[in-house]
């Protein structure tokens, strides 16, 4: 962790000092100073937490004042780990803290989301997180941005889990102990699971809450993307196996015998059935057609719906990767690397 730099002039508004911020990011560039200045100004206290970049990014958030902690390289990075440092050395500047965003640094908070937030927060104590509708910024881009941006698109109300974007209230992160930072994915679920075990809730408002910039230009990303989920859902299932509702484990599930066992099964049972076996792929266009009339029915067009079908359908296979991925390391003893899916983007300090 670097030394603390001079402490900004305290802020005149109690508003703004009941609120930090904790933003991270590896290598994001641009994106990262768009992310800072969304926050400076708008929360009493940013600290960016960085991963090990290469791109200027922590002189760009040091000119901003924000304050840098920059993680030991000799231990494995996870976003969970990057969030917990964060909030401490955030505790530490600003004991009194009551609530605090976390966003990642390829997003951008939109004016008026924290001030929502932190409306609900107080206006509901049994409430631990409030989290709204993280949008894409450059969604026709790519048709891998689009469907993250209609992935995102997730029902309003009480809610399971968040994302990597919320205001939460530091009470009840402390209760927990924070994220897990062992997980390599599927921190926010995992930390709202247990939130929610012990009585708090967590709600999704219906409001704009971040510009998310994904910058995802390859099916190789998407694939990767869909690996890390898979393992997220595989290590959850298999952590909360025992608790009630066995959250992830139906997931699991899915991804094993559509990604694996039954393309196994009707492939390999074709000559001996007389291609009977072969009927069991008809699942998949099944799973494509509940996924897109999902879509529809709130109000995506056609097209854009039977887009994500097909995504749902499709993405089982590297989910189920994903999944053994993780089985074959717990096997083995072994903790999973890190999975990325995004490369670094032009920065300041690269021009």
């Amino acid at each position: 962790m670097t030394a603390p730099l001079p402490r900004p002039e305290p802020s005149t508004s109690p508003a703004l000092d009941a609120i930090g911020a904790v933003a991270i990011g590896r290598n994001e560039g641009d994106r990262l100073i768009a992310c800072l200045d969304s926050l400076v100004g708008r929360v009493g206290r940013v600290v960016y937490v960085d991963s090990g970049s290469r791109d200027g990014s922590i002189a760009e958030a040091r000119a901003r004042g924000v304050e840098v902690v920059e993680l030991d390289t000799s231990i494995p990075f996870t976003a969970a780990r990057a969030r917990n440092e964060g909030l401490g050395r955030l505790l530490e500047l600003e004991p009194a803290l009551r609530f605090v965003q976390f966003v990642d640094g390829d997003c951008e908070v939109v004016d008026g989301w924290i001030d929502r937030a932190r409306s609900e927060l107080e206006s509901r104590p049994e409430l631990a997180v409030a989290c709204g509708r993280r949008r894409e910024r450059h969604p026709d881009a790519s048709v891998y941005n689009r469907l993250a941006d209609l992935e995102w698109d997730t029902p309003v109300g009480d809610a399971e889990a968040c994302g990597g974007d919320a205001l939460m209230r530091v009470e009840a992160l402390r209760q927990v102990g924070g994220f897990d930072p062992t997980l390599i994915a599927g921190e926010e679920p995992d930390l709202c699971f247990r939130l929610r075990g012990l009585g708090w809730k967590v709600a999704r408002l219906d409001a704009e809450m971040t510009r998310h910039d994904l910058a995802m230009t390859r099916f190789g990303q998407w694939w990767r993307r869909h690996v890390r989920a898979g393992h997220a859902y595989a290590e959850g299932a298999s952590r909360h196996f025992r608790k009630p509702g066995r959250p992830w484990f139906r997931q699991a599930v899915s991804n094993g015998v559509w990604g694996l066992a039954v393309p196994v099964a009707s492939l390999g049972l074709a000559w001996p059935t007389g291609g009977v076996s072969l009927i069991g792929l008809l699942g998949y266009p099944l799973i494509a057609y509940r996924a897109s009339r999902r879509q529809r029915e709130r109000g995506t067009p056609a097209g854009q719906s039977a887009l994500f079908g097909v995504s749902c359908a499709v993405s089982k296979f590297p989910q189920a990767i994903g999944g053994l991925r993780y089985v074959g390391n717990r096997l083995r003893g072994r903790r999973g690397a890190l999975i990325e899916y995004k490369g670094a983007v032009l920065g300041v300090g690269d021009r």
